[in-house]
């Protein structure tokens, strides 16, 4: 009787744990508009960066990285965080891209990125407290 009461206990108790996530999960709508809480006007990714093939999705993160580095950077070298510093058009990265690397083989890319990505870590910190006096992290 014992094992039979804490089996229907346990039954419940396991029922009850599946219906949690199934209710949350019908409260989700998935959405492809992107909407941000600080600058919301940023320029959309150039219209070849999202069309890149997978397969070549390394080049998209190596301009991703570059555009990166390069505003991070700039709001450290002028102390301004407003909108158009933080978030410029992608220009310039798609420049240095192409001046670059455009030529590189992936694994010369893949090592770029690893460079771009620690510019931008140096640069975070400082970049950050800039921004957050700004109101804009």
């Amino acid at each position: 009787m014992r094992l039979a009461r804490l089996t229907l206990v346990l039954t419940g108790v396991a029922l009850s744990l599946l219906a949690v996530p199934a209710f949350a999960e019908r409260n989700l709508v998935p959405t492809l508009d992107r909407s941000f809480n600080v600058c919301p006007d940023r320029p959309a990714e150039p219209v070849w960066m999202q069309e890149i093939p997978l397969r070549q999705a390394y080049q998209r993160v190596l301009v991703q990285d570059i555009y990166r580095a390069q505003n991070l950077e700039r709001i450290v070298e002028t102390g301004s965080c407003d909108c158009e510093t933080r978030f410029p058009s992608w220009e310039a990265a798609e420049a240095v891209f192409r001046e670059v690397h455009a030529s590189d083989e992936r694994w010369e890319m893949l090592e770029a990125s690893d460079g771009y990505n620690g510019r931008a870590n140096t640069a975070r910190t400082v970049a950050k407290a800039i921004c957050d006096a700004a109101g804009n992290w």
